[in-house]
């Protein structure tokens, strides 16, 4: 820094209290804004940039994004400042009583003459600090939610004709993922929706990315991911909008986030997580070797399905047709009755009738009995005939020497007319 001739006379005033007078010398006076400003000069000039650790206290960020602080410890407190551009790299703000460490600048405020750190880099002690934090604050009210749920949670088509990549162009996981789509399926289709995949406002466009594959109406499944990184390089997955975009989306997402060790919150929200995006390729796409063994199954299949179905058809029917005859049966049955009661009854009205038409034919058969020549005969009376049927009624009837039958009870007699006599008229 140039020399300033006020900075020197400001050092000139630094000597021993000894060299002091009572009186003070002929020189300028100084005004409250220099006094600061050389202030903050020499702080700012004489330590440089430097660790501290702390317990933070009265965090305050500021619409602007300026974020107000102090760290202290036991005996003494520092206040601090932590610029928007800096503050904006944070995963999420500190508690009150978190012990962090700070790095960054000594400084002075011009304006209220007030020591404190302009802060560049904040840490917390603890394990994965903030970004840990960060991320089970985000996953906690996500899982609040349901946005977490496994019944969410959608199957994958299982031949999907387009696959939808939202990841880096230029990074190993797009060239990973397109090896092995192209081997496994060659008949697929390759939507890629570039982005960048870390960095500050990486989250926003990978959200977007997501948006915009939905909107083509032509992915079937898509793949989000990248390749592997520290926690700082992956965090964009761990944001909110990238959360919100997977969730909303209506067609099933494959998060392929880093290694197999890492989980980021798209993997907790996505339809499926794959260890590795070269994983996601293989998960979302069927092996085209297996498909063609699976077709060189299928008539038999075919054929064994439709066995299968006519059998359950028969038995369906056949169950179908017993028990129609159940409901037949008891439908009959009360019918059945009533006509087997009514045949009963008819047929003891027909035998009643009978039975009275055979006692008048016995009554009629005993008149005409009794009217009966045969009746006279059995009496011990005959009848004289002629041979061919004439009755000879009467002795002018009779020629003597002629032979006549006479018909008794039993049977006939041939007699001849031997003697013709007249009886009293």
């Amino acid at each position: 820094m140039p020399e300033d001739p006020s900075f020197d006379s400001f050092r000139g005033l630094s000597a021993e209290p000894e060299l002091y007078s009572t009186t003070p010398p002929p020189e300028r006076i100084w005004s409250v804004s220099q006094v600061n400003s050389v202030i903050r000069k020499l702080i700012e000039d004489s330590v440089d940039a430097l660790w501290v650790r702390g317990e933070v206290g009265n965090w305050r960020r500021y619409p602007s994004g300026h974020c107000y602080f102090s760290v202290k410890d036991d005996r003494s407190e520092l206040r601090c400042v932590m610029f928007a551009r800096d503050a904006s790299a944070l995963p999420t703000d500190p508690d009150d009583g978190m012990e962090v460490r700070i790095f960054g600048n000594l400084t002075l405020y011009e304006k209220r003459g007030a020591y404190q750190m302009s802060v560049r880099r904040l840490e917390s002690e603890g394990a994965e600090g903030l970004w840990r934090i960060a991320f089970e604050k985000l996953r906690s009210q996500l899982e609040a939610e349901g946005l977490l749920d496994p019944s969410r949670k959608r199957p994958l088509p299982a031949y999907p004709a387009v696959v939808g990549v939202v990841t880096s162009t230029s990074g190993a996981a797009l060239r990973d993922i397109i090896s092995v789509l192209g081997r496994r399926a060659p008949w697929v289709r390759v939507l890629v929706r570039g982005t960048r995949v870390q960095g500050e406002g990486a989250a926003r466009e990978i959200a977007e990315a997501i948006e915009d594959l939905v909107g083509t109406g032509e992915a079937e499944v898509i793949i989000v991911g990248r390749g592997g990184g520290s926690i700082e390089d992956l965090w964009a997955f761990n944001e909110e909008p990238v959360a919100r975009a997977i969730a909303k989306s209506p067609v099933p997402v494959v998060s392929a986030v880093g290694h197999e060790v890492d989980v980021t919150i798209s993997d907790l929200v996505a339809d499926l997580r794959s260890p590795t995006p070269s994983a996601a390729a293989e998960a979302v796409v069927p092996d085209g070797v297996v498909i063609r063994e699976e077709l060189r199954h299928i008539p038999h299949q075919l054929s064994k399905g439709l066995r299968g179905i006519l059998h359950h058809r028969k038995t369906m029917l056949d169950n179908a047709l017993s028990r129609l005859g159940l409901r037949i049966e008891r439908r009959v049955q009360p019918a059945q009755q009533v006509l087997d009661h009514d045949f009963g009854r008819l047929q003891n009205r027909i035998r009643g009738i009978l039975d009275r038409g055979r006692q008048r034919l016995i009554g009629v058969e005993g008149k005409l009995d009794a009217l009966s020549p045969l009746a006279t005969l059995r009496r011990g009376y005959s009848v004289a005939s002629t041979g061919d049927g004439q009755i000879l009624k009467s002795v002018r009837n009779f020629v003597k020497g002629d032979s006549f039958t006479l018909r008794v009870s039993d049977g006939e007699v041939i007699a001849e007319a031997k003697e013709i006599l007249a009886g009293e008229p």
